[in-house]
Parts: C-alpha cells; sequence; structure tokens
C-alpha cells in the first residue's frame, strides 16, 4: 500500500536535523510522497528548498499561517506569487483563522487570509486551510470565495459535526491526523470520520505534532513522523467499516488529484 501524508511540517527543527532518516523511514512504511507545509514567508522559501533535495519525494504548499499573519505586507503576495512559479508548490496555504491563541489579531488573521484565497483564485491554486475556534468567521468568508476556488482543503479538522457538515456543504476536502486515534479528545472525530465521502477525504500527520496517542511504542520525545501515517489510515479504516486497503487506495487517488501528483 502507498501512502501521500498531506500535511508535514518538515521545517520544523526536530524533523529537519535528520531528513534522510525520516524520509527514509517514511518511504519504508510506504509513505511515498509528502506535502511540506509552508507557514510563513521564509518557511515556504525553505519548504521549496527541500522539495528541490528530494524532488521525488515532497511538494509543498506556500502561504503565511494566522499565527504569522500580523507578518503580511505589501510584498508577501508578490513573494507567494514568485513562490508558485516553482512546480513543486502545489497550494496556497497554509492560511486561515486561529482564534484559540490569538498570536496575530483577528484582524490581521482575516486580512491574510482574504488576501490568500484571492491569490489562489487568480493562480488557479488549491487552498490548504488552518480553522480553529473561529470556524462561524472562517466559514462566512470561505462561503464569500468559494465559487471561485479550485480546491479546499480543511486540514487537520478536529471540529465538530455541524463544522463538517459545512464544509462538505462547500464541497471542501477534509485531512485527518492521529487525532482520530485519541480515544480521549477524538472520539467524537471517530463518530463522524465516516460522513466523509471517499473522495474528499486526505490523511496527514501534521508531524512533528499529534503524535497517534495510541500508537504502541510512542517514542519517549513525542515527536511524530511521516511514518506513522499507515496508524492513522488504520484508525480511520476501523471507524468507517473498510479494508486499510481499500481506504488507503482511496486517500492516495484523492491526494494525487487534489496536488496534482
Amino acid at each position: 500500500m502507498n501512502y501521500i501524508d498531506i500535511g508535514v511540517n518538515l521545517t520544523n527543527r526536530s524533523l529537519n536535523k535528520d531528513l534522510d532518516g525520516v524520509i527514509g523511514r517514511a518511504v519504508a512504511a510506504g509513505v511515498q510522497q509528502m506535502v511540506v507545509t509552508g507557514t510563513s514567508i521564509d518557511e515556504s522559501a525553505e519548504a521549496i528548498e527541500l522539495c528541490h533535495l528530494y524532488p521525488e519525494r515532497l511538494v509543498c504548499t506556500a502561504g503565511i499561517h494566522p499565527h504569522h499573519a500580523s507578518e503580511w505586507t505589501n510584498d508577501a503576495t508578490r513573494m507567494i506569487q514568485a513562490f508558485c512559479e516553482n512546480s513543486c508548490v502545489r497550494a496556497i496555504g497554509e492560511t486561515g483563522l486561529d482564534f484559540n491563541r490569538n498570536y496575530s489579531t483577528a484582524k490581521d488573521q482575516i486580512n491574510a487570509f482574504r488576501q490568500q484565497l484571492e491569490l489562489a483564485i487568480s493562480l488557479e491554486k488549491p487552498v490548504f486551510t488552518h480553522q480553529r475556534d473561529a470556524h462561524d468567521t472562517f466559514i462566512d468568508i470561505l462561503r464569500e470565495y468559494r465559487s471561485q476556488l479550485s480546491q479546499v482543503v480543511v486540514h487537520c479538522f478536529t471540529d465538530s459535526r455541524p463544522a463538517l457538515l459545512d464544509y462538505l456543504e462547500l464541497d471542501c476536502h477534509i485531512g485527518i491526523t492521529g487525532w482520530v486515534c485519541d480515544e480521549r479528545r477524538g472520539l467524537e472525530l471517530q463518530q463522524m470520520v465516516d460522513l466523509i465521502p471517499a473522495n474528499r477525504l486526505m490523511v496527514e500527520t501534521d508531524s512533528p505534532y499529534l503524535l497517534p496517542r495510541d500508537l504502541p511504542g510512542r517514542p519517549k520525545n513525542r515527536i511524530n513522523e511521516p511514518v506513522n501515517l499507515p496508524h492513522i489510515v488504520n484508525s480511520i479504516a476501523r471507524h468507517q467499516d473498510k479494508t486499510v486497503a481499500q481506504l488507503a487506495d482511496e486517500c492516495l487517488t484523492t491526494s494525487q488529484l487534489f496536488f496534482n501528483l
């Protein structure tokens, strides 16, 4: 079975200090390709560099995460446009709203989100989005632009059933992480993951974050890696009452189509 991890933070120091090892372990487990997440101007540039080092294994996104929205400048649009001239950049983002931590003001987050949605429309690129504790504002903005956007994935979905239905109504893709493996926080997600159509479900580790809680032999450093993606797929398959092979094949096809792989 082959897999694509649609959300890997390979620019994070805990992973990029051993890139050969991280990528080698992932490939040995069947994770043939990974999408490196761009979360700022600097990290988007670094993600592109990593893709050039491992062109058969990596593609990336380019954008500004809501945590960094206060860094948005008049030059940001031009710089992200330039990044997108690289064939490895397959989506705009990570962009969206995060009202949980508010590292940037809501005003700055909304501005950066809108600017990146408009950029995605002009470049005809998919959008890789993030939403935490901001669903009402996020969905209102997304509804304004959705008809003009090609494709949208709500990355690392951990929200409620009504939120999931809102996203599916807008024909969004949904990214599921190891959150689904948590018998405490992930219980609601376990109960509704079967609502996601096969052609809208993609899987991701969001490594080095969100180490699956039920992973056998969990590392003491709690660093998550793409090698753990098959474990997440196994969990989703169980909750969808599908074979692992069927779900893996469905997610592979959906991810290939979304990211043009």
